[in-house]
This record gives structure tokens, C-alpha cells and sequence, in this order.
């Protein structure tokens, strides 16, 4: 207890020794904050009918976000660059991986991820190639499946893929 007095007051007479008066807590202007940029991920375009890796923002760092920043790219104008999902639109995603809820039964689980789409026409090699391959730069998928959700009328299923099969 004496060693801390000394040292309580050796603290004191140094605060004072060296100028400094104490003073209240004064409120100042807000805290300084930064604003960070969504990442940037890249999406499979065509160049010349092939494929080409090409930046894209996304809202955030997740497979659904980097393919509706595909699906995107089809709405606006590319250059010299192209895309062959124009008239489709990106509906969502079902991923296999989701971990299991408290009461579920445990059963074998794939990587697969599905893809919803909708649109008329026909889906060719190339835009399944672009859907994949955007997709499963997140390694954790084996296989892409892409669905395609017609109104007033069955899904159907456009096929399983990997990125190498389509390339």
C-alpha cells in the first residue's frame, strides 16, 4: 500500500513537473471515418467468342452478388466486349453447402450450387460457360447446375457443369 502512495504521488508531481494542466473531456467534431468501396471480384465476359476474366464491383464478396453482376453486364453497353446471356435474367441461388439446421436429418452433402435463371430463347455453350465459370471461381462448388424459371410453365433444368467441360 505505501509503495503505491509513492507511486501515485511520484505520478502527480511528474504530470505537474512537466507543464501539463489537466483539463475536462472536451467533444470535438465526429470520429474520423473511411468508406470502403465494395470489393472487386471479375465475371467471365467474350472477347472474339471467348472467354475473358473482366472486374466487376459487387455489393459484397458472395457468388449470388458476383452473378448478378453478371447478369448485369448484360443490360449495359460492353464495347468490345460481349455477352451471351442478353434476355436473361439472374433469379437467385441454392447452395448445397448451407449448413445443416439443429432438427435436420444429416444426409450426404454435394458442392453443387444452383442457379436460377429466366428468359426466352436458347441458352447457349457460351452463356452456360459464363455462368459456371463466374461461379465457381468460389472453389467450394464442384458442379453448377442452372435451372431455367419459365411462367406458366415447368422448370427446366439447362444441365450440370463444370467451368473445364464448357471451356
Amino acid at each position: 500500500m505505501k509503495a503505491q502512495r509513492i507511486l501515485t504521488v511520484a505520478a502527480l508531481v511528474g504530470a505537474a513537473a512537466c507543464g501539463i494542466s489537466p483539463t475536462d473531456v472536451q467533444d470535438r467534431d465526429n470520429a474520423p471515418t473511411t468508406r470502403i468501396p465494395p470489393p472487386s471480384k471479375t465475371i467471365y465476359l467474350l472477347k472474339d467468342g471467348e472467354l475473358i476474366l473482366e472486374p466487376a464491383d459487387v455489393d459484397n464478396d458472395t457468388v449470388g452478388s458476383l452473378l448478378g453482376a453478371l447478369f448485369d453486364a448484360s443490360t449495359q453497353p460492353l464495347g468490345n466486349r460481349d455477352t451471351a446471356l442478353r434476355g436473361f435474367t439472374y433469379i437467385g441461388i441454392k447452395d448445397s453447402l448451407n449448413p445443416i439446421q439443429r432438427d435436420e436429418v444429416q444426409l450426404p452433402r454435394t458442392s453443387t450450387l444452383t442457379v436460377y435463371i429466366r428468359g426466352e430463347g436458347t441458352l447457349t455453350k457460351l452463356g452456360k460457360a459464363q455462368i459456371v465459370c463466374t461461379a465457381q471461381q468460389e472453389a467450394a462448388f464442384e458442379l453448377v447446375k442452372i435451372v431455367r424459371e419459365n411462367e406458366n410453365r415447368p422448370s427446366k433444368t439447362e444441365g450440370r457443369y463444370t467451368c473445364g467441360e464448357l471451356r
